[in-house]
């Protein structure tokens, strides 16, 4: 009876080191896979990086210091600047690699308050500027988001912004 429970013991000892050894092998090639996984995500986030830093600085010569999405063949950029109670809003939407100006786009935009109510702007074209304007009435502290669409001779094109007050 002895030897019986002197056997179990070491078959007993004997299978949880093998389960332990199982268990730490495979936290070990999950910690690898993670580990594969984050460094090829750090490098797709790095190259995008390059490349969108590539972007931005061939950009720079068009850039008029606000947000800039590229959508399609438009560069569209949203610049604001905060005067008195309320924000202006500058709307740059430029078209093709030589970024020329259109000025002939019907723009409106979308803006969530930070209470939560949205809000319709409609943007009108300043020719002596190049650029389309429109004032963002309040000034409650808070993140603005901002959905700009552009109908430029029937083609929609659409940019996603925040101003911050």
């Amino acid at each position: 009876m002895k030897s019986l429970k002197s056997g179990l013991i070491v078959l007993g000892s004997f299978v949880l080191l093998f389960l332990g050894a199982c268990s730490n092998a495979t936290q070990e090639n999950n910690s690898a896979s993670n580990t594969e996984s984050s460094t090829a995500a750090n490098t797709s986030k790095t190259e995008t990086t390059k490349s969108h830093g590539k972007i931005e600085h061939s950009d720079k010569e068009h850039s008029h210091g606000g947000q800039v999405v590229e959508s399609g063949q438009y560069h569209l950029e949203l610049v604001s600047e905060k005067e008195g109670n309320n924000s202006h809003l500058d709307f740059i939407i430029e078209k093709g690699e030589k970024h020329e100006e259109v000025p002939n786009a019907k723009v409106t935009a979308q803006v969530q308050l930070p209470d939560g109510t949205q809000k319709t702007l409609d943007f009108k074209y300043d020719a002596q500027n190049k650029v389309y304007t429109a004032a963002l009435p309040g000034n409650a502290p808070g993140q603005y988001p901002v959905k700009v669409t552009a109908d430029v001779g029937g083609e929609k094109v659409d940019g996603r912004f925040t101003v911050n007050q």
